[in-house]
């Protein structure tokens, strides 16, 4: 019984799911047929009628110059084939829409695309044929026995032994089944891995789109950061805020009016309206670090000024821009300025500080400096190495320049989009 179903499966191999690799290999034969009609298709229209320069001019420059200029047509097609034909998508090498004929031909993705259609592509399809026809001689050579009974049967009669031979010619034709199956699954991964590397993005292209991706997403992932802060803001401004400040009123209003109240009770009221007024300024504080109002309202100007005068120490402020940038960029500037002014009074020992807030083509500059002692370092735990962070959240750049004795110059490059 086992040796039954192992001698079934043995004979029944070649042709288990050799249809689609099968058909691969024919419509690969076809193509590139069709290619040498329409490339041979000057010689049989006017060879006969030019000079010996001439027909080397067809046999050479023509047919060239076909397969180069239908390259990306060509290409379309051996997309489909692999995807039609084995369920592989061989992704574009190009972002976004093909590029024209001209830029096609200067880029490296069309020096690949060609090299597959003039070298790799006729040497497989090639291949492909001597398979296809190890296909057609081993079903042939397999069939021998219904082949033998076409023949007249006075042949028969007169060789006796065709039986013998016959046998011989089935079992060489199952080997050559075999070969031909293997040979074709073989072919079509070799034609697979090529058209990948050739049709395909390469890997540096691959690598670059991965970035732009990522760029992208992270790029979204900062803007929706940034929303779902002035929305937490607003929320905490428009509602818990108000709150406090609606409390704050009323227990005034109880501290002043409710006078026959004893003692206990009036100081518990103005502990109250003491506690409930230092919320509020905390609060405060906490919408501010979240994302100021003023900023979305009036830009990065006034929202600086508000951190300046705000500050311990004298703080000059300029700031020059036509126009205002991205939301994101506006509150990371705002950000580095403000917690780079917080590490000033905290570590700096300065008398008074300086920001330089300029926009040099698609540059945000910001340069943030004081009269300090100095010595400040990225990875010294001043809160400059959370300020490169969230520099290099938008690809901006952060430089220090702070010798002992001072001074120290912050140094902040944003993209800046409009």
């Amino acid at each position: 019984m086992h040796t039954t179903a192992r001698l079934r499966r043995l004979l029944l191999f070649p042709f288990q799911g050799a249809g689609r690799p099968v058909s691969f290999l024919v419509t690969g034969v076809l193509v590139q047929l069709g290619v040498l009609f329409v490339a041979s298709l000057p010689w049989l229209l006017f060879l006969p009628v030019l000079d010996p320069a001439g027909q080397l001019l067809l046999a050479v420059f023509i047919p060239f110059t076909a397969i180069v200029l239908a390259g990306p047509l060509l290409t379309e097609v051996q997309r489909g084939r692999f995807r039609t034909r084995l369920d592989v998508a061989i992704p574009s090498p190009y972002a976004g829409q093909r590029p024209r004929l001209p830029e096609w031909l200067r880029s490296r993705a069309g020096h690949r695309q060609l090299r597959y259609h003039l070298l790799d592509g006729p040497l497989l399809a090639l291949t492909g044929s001597f398979t296809l026809l190890a296909w057609v001689v081993a079903g042939t050579a397999t069939s021998i026995y219904l082949w033998i009974w076409l023949v007249p049967l006075d042949w028969r009669v007169d060789h006796p032994g065709y039986y013998t031979w016959a046998a011989y010619v089935t079992a060489a034709g199952l080997a050559l089944l075999h070969i031909a199956r293997l040979s074709t699954d073989a072919l079509s991964r070799l034609d697979t891995r090529t058209a990948t590397v050739l049709l395909g993005p390469s890997r540096e292209e691959q690598l670059a789109r991965r970035v732009e991706d990522l760029t992208e997403s992270r790029t979204g992932l900062v803007d929706a950061v940034d929303a779902e802060r002035r929305r937490i803001e607003r929320d905490l401004h428009d509602g818990a805020q108000q709150r406090l400040v609606s409390l704050a009123v009323n227990l005034g209003l109880a501290k002043a009016t409710l006078t026959d109240l004893p003692e206990e009770a009036r100081k518990v009221i103005g502990e109250a309206h003491r506690e409930a007024k230092e919320a509020i300024e905390e609060l405060s504080g906490l919408v501010r670090g979240l994302h100021p109002a003023v900023l979305e309202d009036r830009g990065l100007d006034p929202a600086l000024s508000g951190i300046a005068a705000r500050a311990p120490i004298p703080v000059r402020v300029k700031v020059d821009l036509p126009s205002r940038p991205s939301p994101t960029i506006e509150a990371v500037a705002y950000f580095v300025v403000s917690e780079a002014l917080t590490n000033v009074v905290k570590h700096a020992e300065a008398s008074s500080a300086e920001v330089t807030v300029e926009r040099f083509g698609t540059t945000l500059l910001v340069v943030i400096s004081d009269d300090g002692v100095g010595g400040a370092e990225p990875t010294g735990g001043t809160g400059l190495a959370g300020l490169a962070k969230r520099v290099a959240s938008v690809d901006g750049t952060l430089s220090v320049d702070s010798p002992v004795g001072g001074p120290t110059v912050i140094t902040v490059e944003l993209p800046c989009v409009p």
